[in-house]
C-alpha cells in the first residue's frame, strides 16, 4: 500500500510540472467526454487503459467479476450496471461499448468447471446467477472457448437493454465483443459475419 500511497501523494506535482498533462486534467474539470463504454471483468491483471491506450476522459469503465452484463429489468430497484450502461449510452453518448472478456478468468472457469464456492457465497450466487449453464471447456487453463461464449451472451443482454436498443435502431451505437490474452496481450475481436473471435 505505502507505493500507491506515495504515488498519490506525488501525482498532483506530476500534471502541475508537465504542461500537456496540466491542460488534459484542467479540461476533465468540466465535464466527461468519453468516447466509448468498456465493459470488463474486475481482475486485476486487465487493465483497459493500458490495453486500449486510452487516455483520461477517453473511456467509461464498468468493471464486474467475470465481465458480466445483468439482464435488464424493467421492475425493481435497478442494478449500478444497468444505471452505468444508461448513463453512458444517454447521458454521455458514447459511440460505441465494448465487452472485454480475458483468458484464465476465474468467474467464467468456475461455473465452466462447476467449481465448489461454498466458502464464498456471494461470489456463488453470483456466479450462479448470472454466469449461463453450459459453458463449454475446451480443455486448456485459458478457458478462451468459455470466455468467448460469455462474451457473446454479454453482447445479448446489452441489446436488451432500452437505451442501447434505442442507439442501435438509430445506428449510432456500436458493439464489440474483445478477447484478451493474459501473457502475450494479444487482443481478438468478435467478427459477426462468422461468428468468430479474430485477431484486430
Amino acid at each position: 500500500m505505502e507505493t500507491f500511497i506515495r504515488h498519490a501523494r506525488l501525482f498532483p506535482d506530476r500534471i502541475a510540472t508537465h504542461p500537456g498533462t496540466r491542460e488534459t486534467y484542467r479540461h476533465l474539470t468540466g465535464a466527461q467526454s468519453a468516447l466509448a463504454l468498456f465493459v470488463t471483468c474486475s481482475d486485476s491483471r486487465v487493465v483497459p487503459t493500458l490495453i486500449t491506450g486510452a487516455r483520461p476522459g477517453e473511456l467509461f469503465e464498468l468493471r464486474t467479476a467475470g465481465h458480466v452484463v445483468p439482464v435488464y429489468a424493467a421492475t425493481g430497484p435497478p442494478s449500478a450496471e444497468a444505471a452505468t450502461i444508461e448513463y453512458a449510452v444517454r447521458v454521455l453518448g458514447v459511440a460505441d461499448i465494448v465487452v472485454c472478456g480475458h483468458s484464465h478468468c476465474g468467474a467464467v472457469g468456475a461455473r465452466a468447471r462447476g467449481d465448489d464456492l461454498t466458502g464464498t457465497p456471494a461470489v456463488r450466487d453470483w456466479v450462479t446467477g448470472q454466469l449461463p449453464d453450459g459453458l463449454p471447456l475446451d480443455g486448456t487453463s485459458a478457458i478462451a472457448t468459455a470466455v468467448q461464449t460469455h462474451v457473446r451472451e454479454q453482447l445479448d443482454r446489452l441489446r436488451g437493454h432500452p437505451c442501447v436498443q434505442e442507439r442501435l435502431v438509430r445506428g449510432d451505437l456500436g458493439l464489440h465483443g474483445w478477447y484478451y490474452e493474459l501473457g502475450t496481450g494479444r487482443v481478438s475481436a468478435l467478427c459477426p459475419a462468422g461468428n468468430a473471435f479474430l485477431p484486430l
